[in-house]
């Protein structure tokens, strides 16, 4: 590789925005829950905002929360930190048709109030939400980490009967020191860190979102892959455009990945509602299928717009090259590993179990090896013996689901430490086990995850009543999946390049992610040293 020092430099770097102490909410009111406000009303007007109907406010605060002013903190819904915030909201009417037609909610602090601007970033001052609208963003003022939300107005009947939101939940990019500096041009030119796609308000993890129709919640979902997206091109040009005799530029984009997590609904075993076994193959909800379908598309066709800008920026005489990590496959069944050791009656108190999508790592907790070890290598031994049975030999003997197995075993790979070597055992390692690796590797087909468990549990249709000790397979509560073999066809991953260095009209038959690095190194004119990859030297000029 290059050395650091003095030749290669890193100009300018963001890091990826961190969770700001606040997860997102769901809120419901009605017209009970507003009241008039005369201070309101001419705070509103002072800022240069009219209601065409009386303005409404709540007569009391949806929330309160706090901030720290430090810059090594950030918030809680709790009132313990310095800087205090209590939201209200006003409901205006801004269409001169002569009715009342209230479309738009106003979100201010009542500490501070409204006050009327103009406002730099990272400041926002009120969210002005207009329904059928994107997000507004709201900046959390005086906290010292930079943190910030949004809110969204899913449904709002122009008499205020029924009213609907979200405050998206608060985010900020971490303050690390050495790139204090790109961080704050970042907040103070393109805003605070936007919330992204949140995985936790389909799920209905997050409080509030219960009673919110699925509609309007996959809406909120498609409203934060377009600002976020847009945010991390905005990001991405902004650094190009600073930074204009960069040799190398890396931007990443989110999507579609949180998308197709969402919304990969294309296996007639999946079931269209998860908390209903029946909901699968006929049963299936065509138009949800169909809506699901679409929001993948239009993630695709957002991070295309995104690439499209950045590109742009770069200029056409620059090589881009767009790669993505993975590919991804449909899940129908959550899948609980705990339980599978369990039921073949192995002592999990002995060990501890990772799990990553489809992938888990079993640790047996050996003595001398793990910090607190208990086990003695005797037991080590008859443990990772029986753990590599137990999932050799785990098995979906459900039809309906089982199709795409072989012999019904839902684990594809199964890579077990080598109990004998120089360096001891529990330390060896092999070809597919590398030092970090559990004593057990497994790997599940596609159609099989660890995540996506649902509390309380859904069986699927077919098995046996949930329970919670025993159960080992169940209906998840969403759809994507990677992480699966990347000899799966199905795990392949995209590579596109254009650019003046780059061959046109060539298709690359077969590559791997660690060609990429190399194949840069050679635009770049550094030669590639003691790395994995190859050139890719079939795309070069």
């Amino acid at each position: 590789m290059q050395a650091a020092q003095p030749i290669r430099t890193t100009d300018f770097t963001v890091p990826f925005g961190a969770f700001g102490g606040i997860g997102a909410q769901g809120f419901s009111l009605s017209r009970s829950d507003f009241t008039n406000d005369p201070g309101i009303v001419t705070a509103l007007q002072a800022a240069g905002r009219f209601s065409y109907s009386p303005v409404l406010v709540t007569t009391n605060p949806i929330e309160t929360f706090s901030c720290s002013s430090a810059a090594t903190a950030t918030c809680t819904n709790a009132s313990t930190l310095d800087v205090k915030y209590s939201i209200r909201v006003a409901a205006i009417d801004t269409t001169n048709d002569r009715k009342v037609n209230y479309d738009t909610l106003v979100f201010f602090d009542a500490i501070r109030g409204i006050t009327a601007g103009p406002f730099h970033a990272p400041s926002t001052g009120p969210a002005y939400a207009k329904f059928g609208g994107e997000n507004a963003p709201f900046f959390f003022e005086g906290s010292g980490a930079k943190v910030g939300a949004a809110y969204f107005v899913s449904a709002l009947a122009p008499d205020l009967s029924t009213v609907r939101f979200a405050r998206y939940g608060a985010n900020f990019i971490p303050r690390n020191t050495p790139v204090l500096a790109d961080v704050d041009d970042i907040n103070n030119n393109i805003g605070f860190w936007r919330p992204q796609a949140d995985f936790r308000i389909p799920e209905r993890l997050s409080p509030g979102f219960t009673n919110f129709p699925d509609i309007e919640i996959e809406t909120m979902y498609e409203d934060m892959v377009k600002t976020f997206v847009r945010y991390q091109a905005d990001i991405g040009e902004r650094a190009i455009k600073t930074h204009p005799d960069a040799d190398l530029v890396m931007v990443y984009i989110e999507q579609p990945d949180g998308s197709e997590h969402q919304f990969l609904l294309t296996d007639p075993r999946q079931g269209t509602n998860p908390a209903d076994p029946n909901s699968i193959g006929a049963n299936q909800d065509a138009d949800k299928v169909k809506r699901y379908a679409s929001y993948i598309r239009f993630a695709y066709q957002t991070a295309d717009k995104a690439v499209k800008r950045i590109a742009d920026a770069a200029g056409r005489d620059s090589n881009v090259i767009v790669v993505s990590d993975h590919g991804f496959a449909p899940f129908h069944t959550s899948v609980n590993l705990t339980n599978i050791l369990r039921n073949a009656g192995i002592d999990t108190s002995k060990i501890a179990i990772r799990t990553s999508g489809p992938a888990a790592d079993i640790y047996v907790n050996l003595q001398n090896r793990e910090l607190g070890g208990t086990v003695d290598l005797a037991t080590y031994r008859a443990l990772v013996t029986q753990i590599t049975d137990a999932v050799k030999n785990a098995v979906d003997p459900n039809v309906r689901f089982n199709y795409s197995l072989n012999d019904q075993r839902i684990f594809t790979v199964v890579e077990t430490r080598p109990l004998q070597c120089d360096a001891g055992t529990g330390q060896c390692l092999s070809k597919t086990i590398g030092q970090d690796y559990g004593d057990v590797f497994a790997l599940m087909a596609p159609g099989y995850n660890f995540d996506g468990v649902q509390n309380p549990g859904v069986a699927r249709k077919g098995d046996a009543a949930f329970n919670a000790a025993t159960t080992t397979l169940s209906m998840p509560n969403f759809y994507g999946a990677h992480g699966h073999d990347p000899e799966l066809p199905v795990m392949s991953a995209t590579f596109i390049a254009a650019g003046p260095q780059i061959r046109q009209n060539t298709v690359v038959r077969r590559m791997r992610n660690i060609d990429v690095a190399p194949t840069i190194m050679r635009i770049l004119g550094a030669a590639p040293h003691q790395v994995d990859g190859d050139v890719l030297r079939e795309v070069l000029r």
